[in-house]
Order: C-alpha cells, then sequence, then structure tokens
C-alpha cells in the first residue's frame, strides 16, 4: 500500500498497488481516509474486501502500528511484512551517529540478507550487538523482536511475485504523473484517477499484445 496526501482538504489518500501478469505495477483500487487510525484502516479492509470478492494472500505495509492493529483484525489470514527499504533508509539516522558506522552497516545488511536459517541469523544479530555494542540501541531492540515482519529469511518459500519492499508504489508523483497532490480538489481527484486507469489499462493492453507475438 502506497500513502501520500491529497486534496485541498489534507485528506490521507492511500493506493492498493500489486503486480500484474506483465511483472509491472497495476492499480487494484484506493481510499481516502478521514484519518489514520486503527478503526479508519480497519473500515478501509473491510471495504476492499467487500469489493474484490476475495482476500488478499500478502500485503506489505510501512511499519505504521495503527495499520498493522487493522490488518490483524480484518485480515487475519493475510501475510502481512514490513517494507524493508523503508526501514534500511532509515539505518543511516538511526546508527549514522556511531564512530564504527562505516563498518557496522555493512555487517548488518550482510545479517540482514545473507543469513540462511533462524539460529544463524540471530546467532549473527547477538553477535553483531556485542562487537559494536549497541545494546542500549533501543531501535535496533525492537526491529530484532518484529524480525518475522521485515527479515527476508523469514518469507523463505512464500510467493511475493518478486516484491518485499513498497518501492513500485512509494511515489505518488511517479505513481500518478505528479497529477495527485495537497491542491487537487475532490472533483479534479476523481476526474484525474479515472485518468490514471485508463492510461494503465491501455498500457496492459499494449502489454498483452506483445506479449502475444512474441
Amino acid at each position: 500500500m502506497a500513502y501520500g496526501y491529497v486534496c485541498r482538504h489534507g485528506l490521507p489518500f492511500a493506493s492498493f498497488v500489486g503486480v500484474n501478469h506483465h511483472g509491472k505495477s497495476t492499480l487494484l483500487g484506493c481510499t481516502l481516509l478521514g484519518n489514520e487510525k486503527i478503526p479508519s484502516y480497519e473500515w478501509v479492509f473491510t471495504q476492499w474486501l467487500t469489493c474484490m470478492g476475495t482476500t488478499p494472500q500478502c500485503i506489505i505495509t510501512d511499519q505504521c502500528r495503527s495499520m498493522y492493529g487493522a490488518i490483524r483484525k480484518a485480515l487475519p489470514n493475510t501475510r502481512h511484512r514490513w517494507c524493508i527499504w523503508r526501514i534500511m533508509k532509515k539505518f543511516p539516522q538511526k546508527l549514522g551517529g556511531y564512530r564504527q558506522y562505516g563498518e557496522l552497516y555493512p555487517d548488518l545488511r550482510n545479517i540482514v540478507f545473507n543469513s540462511r536459517t533462524e539460529e544463524a541469523f540471530e546467532r549473527k544479530w547477538f553477535e553483531f550487538m556485542e562487537e559494536y555494542n549497541l545494546h542500549d540501541n533501543t531501535w535496533l531492540s525492537d526491529l530484532y523482536d518484529d524480525r518475522r515482519m521485515w527479515v527476508p529469511l523469514f518469507f523463505k518459500g512464500e510467493f511475493w511475485a518478486a516484491m518485499r519492499s513498497t518501492q513500485k508504489s512509494e511515489s505518488m508523483h511517479a505513481f500518478y504523473g505528479g497529477i495527485l497532490h495537497s491542491k487537487t480538489s475532490l472533483v479534479q481527484f476523481v476526474h484525474e484517477y479515472d485518468n490514471v486507469l485508463g492510461a494503465k489499462e491501455q498500457r496492459e493492453l499494449e502489454d498483452d499484445a506483445v506479449d502475444s507475438r512474441g
């Protein structure tokens, strides 16, 4: 799911973005939210189920705790993971002040992406925390507690259509061609959103035609 703020009313805007049979991002739906609290997200996911008629097998979001709680209630059988790209982007901010950051960052990336078993990951993580004396870093401690939500190792054998982050839908301006922004009125929003749908449907038809000849 991708998030941003559109319309002059400052309403949070959320898109459901997936991957189509060409491996390209495709728009599955969207919503304007009154707020970003659990009941609001629960309503969104409930309406999603009503519209789609089926529960999504998996979903990738950021670390929003309200969304996490809503998914657990409204989509209990959906596999939920956090966007690893967003988490990795926080490393310089959260750890950049350490004198040994130049050495610890590649070590941490290696643990996250190259651990083959749960036991190996946990052993390497504790060795890493010990080596760089990071036991007092609560952000890292919280990440470890939530490791099953973002570390690739814990999603082995599951089908994610080659996705492990929200990058395909991260930029509102990139996805909607810059036509939706904070100054868009509600009337403009409906009109421009319809244009976006039409353009993306046309591109998919063109991809279908290319594949049929290939």
